[in-house]
């Protein structure tokens, strides 16, 4: 007897004997679905790289798998029962039907099997589309993984909102489609097992470069010239007396320095301590300017400098509590016309609350507490200005602070200027040197020139025939 025959008299005619019941069809039809699914997303991928998703990990790696793999179990498990049954029943037959589709068990077992195989097809194979469709978007990150809420808010609120997050967060080519499955797989297991880092923290060096990401739509060598800023604060006085600070930012300048090749060193992943940057010296080598306080080696995290060392928070913009208030006020709400609001304001967005719901229910009651007890008759006259104006400062805390995530005001600082947190004078400080005495300089007029100084009517924007109400607080 050849083995071929040996193996279809004593394997494979048993095996389909037995496996002609509906658990182990029904197992069979999922196994090949999720199989020829499996194959031909792969091989249109390998071909096309169409299938370009940060989350095709989970389908590829769990989904299929999983399909696939309980489809075996099925066949096997309807198998055993089976022959169990026959078993007890003493209806092992001495020989099993042929494989010929002439003979009827076989024929209608394969029909089955076939049948059930297509339905499955389509079925896994558009809920596989459907998923990644879905996976591919802004939503599915952001409503889905819980743990990315505070960054999900603030992208809500920032001028990239109709950027899908795969955008930036995903790169092109095998190695960052690669990177990006496992780096999702990776995060899954984070999330399930609670194991993941609040807050949550990118380093730069892990991000796209920005020459893949921001300057896919942005040239910054086109954003020249000068720039008009115009920045509103309230004081703590009773009027809540609005100051106006204008300046012009020389674009052309900025841009260019910071897109020479630049290599800073930094201490951390944080890239908050800058303590050396090496830079072309005009002569065809480098000079690197050491920061005079550092009296350790030269060496931790390095990093060739772009868009996002100064444009960290593009998108992800967590403001400080000054800053959110401010701009708030600007937009009319708080209303400035409440006294003392920016003064109670600023305080209960900065008090400590264990989430948001409370952070919710005693800010909203503190505030009306405070004009009921101390302005009686705004609070009647005013009630709806009141009302809002506790809303708002709900919604300043809720943009800006997440207990949960032990995300608080301050948690994420922003690079771009230098009066919230180092920013410029991170290398701009007058004091990283180079060897040859030249220093990196901190002179404010190399990138802006100052018009006016928290002012109540600028004679600038007078004379430029604009008004602080037109221009909102950045």
């Amino acid at each position: 007897m050849s083995w071929l025959k040996k193996l279809r008299e004593n394997w494979l005619e048993p095996f389909f004997f037995y496996g002609n019941n509906p658990l182990s069809l029904i197992g069979g039809s999922i196994t090949t679905a999720s199989a020829i699914t499996w194959w031909t997303f792969w091989i249109m991928d390998l071909v096309s790289n169409a299938l370009n998703n940060p989350y095709l990990g989970l389908i590829f790696f769990f989904l299929l798998p999983i399909l696939f793999v309980g489809g075996l179990l099925m066949i096997a498990v309807g198998v055993f029962f089976r022959r169990e049954k026959l078993h007890r029943g003493g209806q092992i037959p001495s020989t099993y039907p042929k494989l010929d589709l002439n003979n009827s068990v076989f024929r209608h077992g394969f029909l089955i099997v076939l049948v059930a195989t297509a339905v499955n097809l389509v079925i896994v194979g558009t809920a596989t589309y459907q998923g990644i469709s879905y996976m591919d978007s802004a939503q599915f990150c952001g409503e889905s993984c819980h743990v990315m809420h505070p960054q999900w808010v603030a992208y809500q609120h920032s001028p990239h909102a109709h950027v899908a997050c795969v955008e930036c967060h995903v790169g092109s080519g095998f190695h960052s489609y690669v990177d990006a499955k496992m780096q999702g797989t990776k995060q899954l297991f984070e999330v399930a097992f609670h194991d993941y880092p609040r807050p949550i923290t990118v380093p730069l060096n892990a991000l796209r470069p920005a020459r893949a990401t921001c300057e896919e739509c942005h040239n910054p060598r086109r954003f020249t010239g000068d720039k008009l800023i115009v920045l509103n604060s309230f004081g703590n006085d009773e009027k809540n007396t609005e100051a106006t600070t204008v300046l012009v930012l020389h674009l052309n300048l900025i841009h260019r320095e910071h897109l020479s090749h630049f290599v800073y060193t930094a201490t951390d992943d944080s890239d908050q301590k800058i303590i050396a940057v090496t830079a072309p010296n005009g002569k065809g080598g480098e000079r690197q300017f050491v920061d005079t306080n550092w009296t350790g080696p030269v060496k931790g995290v390095t990093r060739v400098m772009d868009c996002m060392d100064c444009h960290n928070q593009a998108t992800h913009i967590f403001r400080t509590p000054e800053k959110a208030l401010d701009a708030a006020m600007a937009h009319g709400s708080p209303s400035p016309s409440l006294p003392y609001v920016h003064k109670e304001g600023m305080a209960l967005i900065q008090a400590k609350y264990s989430s948001q719901e409370e952070a919710g229910k005693k800010i909203t009651a503190a505030l009306i507490n405070y004009y009921k007890t101390n302005y009686p008759a705004v609070w009647v006259n005013q009630r709806a200005l009141v009302e809002q104006a506790a809303k708002s400062l709900v919604g300043v805390y809720d943009q800006n602070v997440f207990p949960s995530m032990k995300v608080g005001w301050g948690t994420y600082p922003n690079n771009i200027g230098h009066m919230d947190y180092p920013g410029c004078f991170r290398c701009h400080d007058g004091n990283h040197t180079a060897k040859d005495g030249k220093t990196i300089p901190n002179d404010c007029t190399t990138c802006h020139n100052i018009l006016a100084v928290q002012e109540s009517n600028p004679k600038i924007l007078q004379q430029l025939g604009i008004t602080t109400d037109a221009v909102p607080s950045i």
